[in-house]
């Protein structure tokens, strides 16, 4: 017999339309009432909760409790929702108190907890920080096919069945058995492991290394291999494939290696399901084909945020995707008989955090010797502007000369900025620390990365280099409400800027690798220059932030506007709103301790 809906609870209203039928009537028959007096306390900051509240008549103040008393963070009223952060993370951040007599639906934090875990739209609702988008709410009772594929397994389908070579194979017999058995990479028996040699890596030993047709290919075998068990879920490979910067790992059944899988794979598998996007880049033969794929970009990263994408998980997919259309420019543009430099990625996408393509950041590190590169550098920014990289304001690539040396160049200057730390100088060191390989000789980029850690040696310059972290107010007014312009608040400039060169300049100072903010917060939690509360802090309030802008620049698209980084508080739904301002208040409390740790004070 269906359970009755307890009259005044809108089942028709975001979160709880997104629960199926079932999931309804198991909310319904757990749902009770509770009445709070006028001033009483419900949920005390810094405590968890065992219900999460449901308003139907009365009105509720949340605020914040700090050193120096108690300021108002924002009320909620009829119909509104509150508890759900405080039972998910084990502690409210503020204290929520009834303002008047207030009647509430409760939701048990078990039943709470267990709706999130089994629907995933509901619990994308929460965790990723913004209401799911009205198609996804359309879509509650079927799973859409991106959803199918994000939840599907590597061994759908996906695995190349193995070429196995011996060590002893010439490169001309494996590039024969290669193109007979139409893959693109082998299996190399070696003493100790298998191995893995791709047509990439043939290519390279035969035009760049000098290797000759009856060389045997097991020097050239890569070890040890990367490898997912055949059960991983498709998007664990993605984010596999994009942490350890490879396109192909093993698949294994059982420990057993049964076959292979590769980022083409994947993806023409995701786009077959989602009639979205074919990335087909290792196809692409000339500016034209890249421009067709680069059209659809926008549309891939549409589709994925209204799915409810993760941001963290669509940061590394796009980032991949243009990591390999850069790369694949640098091939056509590259001419013939010219020494490959190596093309590094600076800024957000250096740091794998572009979704949308924003702007060109990017440098070259030039071979020794007296080749010109003007023609090339010129050439590659132009296409990458047909592409859709707008050029840097700042000038911040590879067309301009300021941002192609040497390494021996690039150290002297990277000293210089060290040895003299002044705004310029700090912008610059702090663009060049988010560097990461794209093309050429990765292993030019090290040198650059140690010679930059040189400032953490002087407390005064890494100060000075931490300080702009700092500078920019967050836009949150004495009482807790937001404050912007006419434009609107910026998200950057008010927040995340702060917290990723406040997370760069830690990095910098403890010689943590990754670029990667959220993968530096990692870092830093586990070396313990971070509290592992105040980091997963900041990994929310960063995403919550990205996944706002984002979710705006969408729509300023779609408008046919330009995209920048405000958003309209106005316009926000209230648990967005909330999820802002809190935000925003773990920015300023890491602007706080950012002023300690460097004696910014």
């Amino acid at each position: 017999m269906p359970q009755p809906i307890p009259p005044g609870f809108d089942l028709a209203q975001p979160p709880f339309d997104l629960l199926s039928g079932a999931e309804q009537q198991r909310l319904c028959k757990h749902l009770d009432m509770a009445l709070f007096r006028s001033g009483e306390q419900i949920i005390e900051a810094g405590a968890a909760s065992r219900f999460v509240y449901v308003i139907l008549r009365g009105e509720v103040i949340a605020s914040d409790i700090d050193a120096s008393g108690e300021s108002s963070f924002g009320d909620y009223r009829d119909g509104d929702l509150f508890g759900a952060f405080a039972v998910i993370s084990g502690r409210a951040r503020h204290r929520y108190r009834a303002i008047v007599d207030t009647l509430c639906f409760t939701i048990p934090d078990a039943l709470f907890k267990q709706l999130l875990a089994s629907n995933a739209r509901f619990s994308a609702y929460f965790l990723e920080a913004l209401a799911v988008k009205k198609r996804l709410l359309r879509e509650r009772d079927r799973p859409s096919d991106l959803a199918e594929v994000m939840l599907g397994r590597i061994r759908d389908g996906l695995v190349v069945k193995p070429l196995l070579m011996s060590a002893d194979s010439s490169v001309e017999a494996t590039v024969r058995s290669m193109r007979e058995q139409g893959v693109d990479n082998v299996l190399v028996n070696l003493p100790a492991a298998l191995g893995i040699v791709t047509r990439t890596d043939l290519l390279d030993a035969l035009a760049l290394n000098g290797a000759r047709p009856v060389d045997p290919i097991g020097p050239l075998a890569r070890t040890p291999l990367i490898v997912c068990d055949e059960d991983a879920l498709l998007f664990e490979a993605l984010v596999t494939m994009t942490a350890r910067r490879v396109h192909r790992i093993a698949v294994t059944r059982g420990g057993e290696v049964i076959g292979t899988l590769g980022l083409m794979e994947v993806l023409s598998h995701f786009s077959a399901k989602s009639h979205l996007i074919n990335f087909r880049l290792e196809q692409a033969r000339n500016a034209q084909d890249l421009s067709a794929i680069a059209q659809e970009m926008n549309g891939l990263v549409r589709t994925l945020f209204a799915q409810g994408a993760k941001i963290r998980f669509l940061m590394d997919l796009i980032s991949a995707l243009n990591t390999r259309m850069l790369a694949k420019v640098y091939e056509l543009v590259l001419p013939q008989g010219l020494s490959p430099p190596t093309l590094i990625a600076l800024g957000s996408e250096g740091r794998h955090e572009q979704i949308l393509k924003t702007d060109q950041d990017n440098a070259l590190i030039l071979p020794d010797g007296d080749g010109d590169y003007s023609d090339f550098a010129e050439r590659f920014s132009a296409v990458l502007h047909e592409l859709g990289f707008p050029p840097c304001p700042g000038g911040v690539m590879v067309r301009n000369p300021v941002w192609r040396h040497s390494a021996d160049g690039w150290g002297k200057i990277i000293r210089g900025w060290v040895a003299n730390p002044d705004h310029e100088a700090v912008m610059h060191l702090a663009i060049l620390f988010d560097a990461e390989p794209v093309a050429g000789p990765p292993e030019a980029l090290a040198p650059l990365r140690q010679a930059m850690f040189a400032i953490a040696q002087n407390p005064g310059a890494l100060s000075r280099f931490a300080e702009p972290a700092v500078r920019f107010r967050t836009p949150l007014t004495l009482f807790g409400g937001l404050k912007g312009d006419a434009d609107g608040v910026d998200l950057k400039k008010g927040g995340i800027f702060p917290m990723v060169h406040g997370v760069r300049a830690l990095a910098l100072r403890e010689h943590i690798l990754p670029t990667n903010t959220f993968a530096r917060i990692d870092a830093l939690i586990e070396r313990g220059a971070l509290e592992t509360r105040s980091g997963e802090d900041l990994k929310q309030a960063l995403s919550v932030l990205l996944r706002l802008r984002l979710g705006e620049q969408l729509a300023a698209l779609a408008r046919g506007e330009a995209i920048d980084n405000r958003i309209d508080p106005k316009q926000l739904r209230r648990l967005d709103l909330d999820l802002l301002r809190d935000a925003l208040r773990v920015v300023r409390e890491f602007q706080t301790w950012l002023r300690q740790q460097f004696r910014l004070e």
